[in-house]
């Protein structure tokens, strides 16, 4: 289903998803802090968050290691993929049982600025301050 916008936008309006899988660097302290505070935010824990340096994590979902170390991604039950700024909006929806940021992420313009926003992050992550990295804290758990 669509509804318009403006003459010649158009976007779609779907419900979140009911469940979704966040895969992300676990090296990464930025990336780290935001799986916290998403798992705060998360109270029916509707999403799993995993570091793809776990063993056999990103064939799991159909990703490769070298796409997972470009950016984070987020993988619905249905097999749906979503990366970067998207899959962080995604996976807010999810936790928050609310369609609102894919939605918002969606709109004209907001998406492509989200987007060059999460490339800038994503390509400085790690001088960027954050929490102890997942890795560092769970070395079993990552290859």
């Amino acid at each position: 289903m669509t509804d318009t916008l403006k003459p010649g936008l158009r976007r779609e309006t779907t419900k979140a998803p009911r469940r979704a899988t966040l895969v992300f660097d676990g090296r990464c302290g930025v990336c780290t802090r935001f799986v916290r505070v998403m798992k705060r935010l998360d109270r029916k824990q509707r999403v799993t968050a995993v570091p793809y340096q776990k063993p056999g994590v990103p064939a799991s979902v159909g990703l490769t290691a070298e796409a997972c170390k470009k950016a984070a991604w987020a993988v619905t039950p249905e097999g749906h993929r979503y990366r970067g700024a998207e899959a962080v909006n995604l996976v807010l929806a999810v936790a928050l049982g609310t369609s609102f940021p894919h939605a918002l992420y969606r709109l004209p313009l907001m998406g492509s600025a989200q987007d060059r926003a999460y490339d800038w992050i994503a390509a400085n992550r790690h001088k960027l301050p954050g929490d102890e990295p997942h890795c560092s804290r769970h070395p079993g758990e990552c290859a």
